[in-house]
């Protein structure tokens, strides 16, 4: 387990890349893809569930990571940009492959799924464009160094102690 650092009295840190409105309208982007991207997979997997063999843990467990990774970018963790850019190539790559095959599903002698199995084909085949956004804007943010930190000492006149507090013991 990694210790925290620990703050110098008198050092103010602050992320002077998180502040420019491109670095923020990437952060919104990245996090609305990977939202997107857990909301189509759970209606394909839940419209398909019913005829889907064997790829309902891989879907479930697809929805739950982009849920997280989501998260962590809104906390701006530059290190889950990589991670969902890999996941979203794999993923593009899933749903370009299965794609064709809901619409063959539409033929005499397939058990027909919850929702219309054109339907599903056609949101499975949005999943790619979604992917490849998410793999540029998600390259794009790593690239805009969110985790840059500039450490500078406080003016001596300012200090953000309280004098009039009692003390209190460690």
């Amino acid at each position: 387990m990694a210790a925290t650092p620990e703050r110098q009295p008198g050092v103010i840190v602050t992320h002077p890349n998180r502040d420019r409105p491109v670095v923020q309208a990437t952060r919104a982007t990245v996090i609305l893809l990977l939202l997107v991207s857990a909301a189509l997979v759970a209606i394909v997997t839940i419209g398909g569930w019913s005829v889907l063999e064997g790829a309902i843990p891989v879907q479930i467990g697809y929805i739950l990571v982009y849920l997280t990774l989501a998260f962590f970018a809104a906390r701006w963790n530059r290190g889950v940009l990589p991670v969902s850019a890999a996941l979203a190539v794999l993923l593009g790559i899933f749903a370009l492959v299965a794609g064709p095959a809901w619409f063959n599903r539409d033929k005499a002698g397939f058990a027909e799924p919850a929702i219309n199995s054109g339907l599903l084909g056609l949101l499975t085949l949005l999943i790619v464009p979604v992917q490849m956004l998410l793999v540029a804007f998600a390259m794009r943010g790593f690239q805009q160094g969110w985790n840059v930190e500039l450490e500078r000492r406080q003016p001596a006149g300012r200090t953000e102690t309280y004098s009039d507090a009692p003390p209190h013991p460690a």
